[in-house]
């Protein structure tokens, strides 16, 4: 087995163990609850499929700020034709009008050099204006039910693994092992079981294919000629043309897949996540991607993990605020390690200000006996800053990423 993914199970258990003894110590059961974990991968999808389209964006060269327009843009499209041709229509047209989005981009900013942030952001406040204003026609016709929602649409079937998580196969029922596991209730192999009911049971079918598109997306990018092409357009694109590659070639396709993906996120908000579409659903997921992606350092992996933490903050504060206080012990194990990393490698005033910061966060746990309404509210957020603030240290960014580009030489 490859020593990467070695290491990355390696840290995975770690953590479910640590979640373990925090559950013990506070009787926070949601911490590793099948019902937070399977949450945790529901708000986790769009998110990852945001950040996967931003990789591919990014990758070739152009910065997507406009990711949460095309998400805004596929959640509206997939509520709306969701409910006239069913979910799966609903999906592929999220997917087309996110392209669109990413079309205009693309040709603002590969075409005509206009500031890839600047037109992110025209993207983004042009996509919730214009949806809101189609939106008020339909309903003044009388083919919405109000000025911000869609009509329901059907639901996408569910299913679980096979004999491990339940499932129906051809009218069989298939044991629930993980399940039986989970209700034992023994330290750390429950727990285990738990999280890992909730993460391969009463799956979506979309929710098994936008997994499936994380390593596909690593094989794209990493193992094939395209990718090979696409990533050398964001690096040194004067070089690639000299060895043949068409630049504006392979920007268009990383931008317009980085659209497709993010209007299939947007989709699954609208048709999964909910069963219509509804004015702010999107909630700034397509800028949570981003960060994720940030977290991820470009990376397919790196995205989903960004992604999970996310989606299991938020889980958490939507199910039980007494985890997330629970959760302040989990900062300071963290820290805790982060002071003995710095002292190993003989950074002192580092290694110190990390333990003021954990000794504040302990201090924190033991004075208050529950968090604030609004600050368990913001968790998820917060815990994106943190993270961002940590990641952007070990950043490795595309070398020609947001440099426009003119054929013959960057300018």
């Amino acid at each position: 087995m490859n020593a990467k993914l070695l290491k990355t199970l390696r840290y995975a258990l770690l953590l479910v163990l640590t979640l373990s003894i925090i559950r013990v110590l506070t009787g926070a059961s949601e911490l590793t609850s099948v019902g937070t974990a399977s949450a945790a991968l529901l708000l986790s999808v769009p998110i990852a499929l945001a950040g996967l389209g931003g990789l591919f964006s990014e990758r070739s060269g152009v910065v997507n700020i406009g990711l949460e327009g095309m998400m805004i843009m596929g959640a509206w499209a997939g509520g709306m034709i969701g409910a006239d041709h069913g979910p799966w229509v609903g999906l592929f047209a999220g997917v087309c009008f996110g392209t669109v989005g990413a079309l205009l981009h693309a040709i603002a900013t590969i075409s005509f050099g206009v500031d890839h942030v600047v037109s992110g952001v025209a993207i983004t406040i042009i996509a919730a204006g214009l949806v809101r204003y189609i939106s008020t026609i339909f309903y003044k016709s009388g083919a919405w039910l109000g000025p911000s929602q869609s009509p329901d649409s059907g639901s996408i079937g569910t299913n679980g693994l096979p004999v491990l998580s339940g499932g129906n196969y051809f009218g069989w029922q298939s044991p629930d092992l993980l399940r039986d596991l989970a209700e034992k209730q023994w330290f750390f192999i429950s727990d285990l079981a738990a999280i890992l009911r909730g993460l391969t049971g009463d799956l979506s079918y979309v929710t098994m294919i936008a997994v499936a598109i994380v390593p596909l997306s690593f094989f794209i990018l990493w193992k094939t000629a395209f990718g090979l092409r696409l990533r050398s357009a964001g690096e040194a694109p004067t070089a690639a043309e000299s060895l043949g590659v068409n630049v504006y070639k392979m920007k268009y396709a990383g931008v317009l897949i980085s659209g497709g993906l993010a209007g299939l996120g947007g989709a699954f908000l609208a048709l999964v996540a909910a069963n219509h579409y509804q004015e702010n659903q999107v909630a700034g997921r397509g800028y949570i991607g981003l960060a994720a992606l940030i977290f991820g350092n470009y990376r397919p992996g790196g995205i989903l993990m960004g992604a999970g933490l996310f989606g299991f903050a938020d889980a958490l504060q939507l199910r039980d605020s007494e985890s997330i206080h629970a959760l302040i012990l989990l900062v300071v194990l963290i820290l805790l390690v982060l002071v003995i990393r710095d002292l190993r490698k003989a950074k002192l005033l580092k290694a110190a200000i990390t333990l003021v910061f954990a000794a504040l966060s302990l201090w924190y746990y033991i004075a208050v006996d529950q968090l604030p309404g609004q600050l368990v509210t913001m968790t998820p957020y917060i815990t994106t800053l943190m993270v961002m603030a940590v990641a952007s240290q070990r950043l490795r960014t595309p070398a020609a990423d947001g440099i426009p580009y003119r054929r013959g030489g960057m300018r």
